[in-house]
């Protein structure tokens, strides 16, 4: 099924339930006098548009204070289940965070809304700037005097698919030692391969990185600042987020950086093991919905009709991270009434 976005704003209205306190979505508009706070718990890559999309909400929505909180998105998603925090929007780096973890008890329905790729971001002091490209990345960062970074693999997909980038890079270069001398010689993360699956096992709560050559943040975007700063000289991270900050980036080839369907079958030769399970190679998908104890559900569902119609598309395309146009939901059936003209139902 595909439907075309209405070019009208469709908004919703809450209504109580009398007695049960459960709110149910209709197609109006919701009651402006009401002072309203809106969490939106969602990955850190995601802070620049969903700025954008806060002024513009509640610009057309003042009694509505959105407040963002940004994490890496394993972080966002265990709030929810397993700190038991309420959020009327989560929105993942990675949607099987959404299915995997939070259904069915924490959600009914999720939306793929954007992409993105997977890339090493540098500065102009950063060492050997100006000899890095495509093919010798990786041998800049074997150098001894080379600093860098990623974020936790338990943590933030970021973080999962960095490994799994180097591993990819193995084949892609021809050279089946690149994972050791770049990741396993400097931390607890190590590789076995099984039936031509490589299992990259970081399900450790101490990663123990070296600190003299790699460091390891809690989300990718905490590198950043170290990057600009001159306390690392390469960091992995979306596309996206290295042009938002004004970074110099590398296109690594599209067989690894986890961007492209058409190289699915050989991502899908990477396997991550973190605490909180197995994450196994794909395209970068981000997914997002309501959760089903949210407090302000006709809200949440605002909020990303207002990421996903035309305007939505604009900001993510402007700040370098590709929209799915339309969006899709897995269960056109259990969304909200007030999105069904802005998204496709997947195949």
């Amino acid at each position: 099924m595909s439907l075309k976005k209405n070019a009208l704003p469709i908004a919703v209205v809450l209504i109580l339930v009398l007695g049960t306190g459960v709110y149910s979505y209709i197609n109006t508009e919701p009651p402006e006098e009401e002072e309203i706070v809106l969490k939106a718990f969602h990955a850190g890559s995601l802070t620049g548009p969903l700025e954008e999309v806060e002024a513009r909400f509640e610009a057309d929505y003042p009694n509505v204070d959105v407040q963002l909180e940004p994490a890496g998105s394993v972080q966002c998603v265990q709030k929810v289940t397993e700190i038991g925090e309420l959020a009327d929007v989560v929105a993942s780096a990675d949607y099987s965070l959404i299915p995997n973890i939070m259904m069915p008890n924490y959600a009914d329905w999720y939306i793929v809304f954007a992409k993105n790729e997977m890339t090493l971001a540098y500065s102009e002091t950063s060492r050997y700037a100006d000899e890095i490209n495509e093919e010798n990345w990786y041998e800049i960062l074997q150098r001894p005097d080379v600093k860098w970074g990623f974020s936790n693999p338990n943590l933030d997909p970021c973080g999962y698919r960095t490994p799994m980038v180097i591993q990819l890079a193995e084949a892609e270069y021809g050279d089946d030692s690149l994972f050791e001398s770049l990741v396993s010689d400097y931390c607890g993360i190590t590789v076995s391969e099984v039936d031509g699956v490589y299992i990259i096992d970081s399900s450790m709560e101490d990663l123990a990185p070296d600190t003299d050559k790699i460091s390891i943040r809690d989300k990718s975007v905490e590198l950043i600042s170290l990057v600009e700063s001159g306390g690392l000289d390469y960091a992995f991270e979306y596309s996206s987020v290295a042009k938002q900050h004004g970074m110099m980036y590398l296109d690594l080839p599209a067989s690894i950086d986890l961007s492209e369907l058409a190289y699915a079958d050989t991502y899908s030769t990477v396997k991550v093991k973190k605490i909180s399970g197995t994450s196994t190679g794909k395209p970068i998908v981000y997914g997002v919905t309501v959760p089903s104890n949210a407090f302000h559900p006709e809200y949440g569902a605002l909020f990303i009709q207002y990421m996903i119609d035309d305007t939505g598309d604009s900001v993510f395309t402007e700040l370098g991270q590709p929209p799915i146009n339309p969006a899709m939901v897995d269960n056109l059936d259990a969304a909200p009434e007030s999105l069904i003209p802005f998204i496709s139902e997947q195949d």
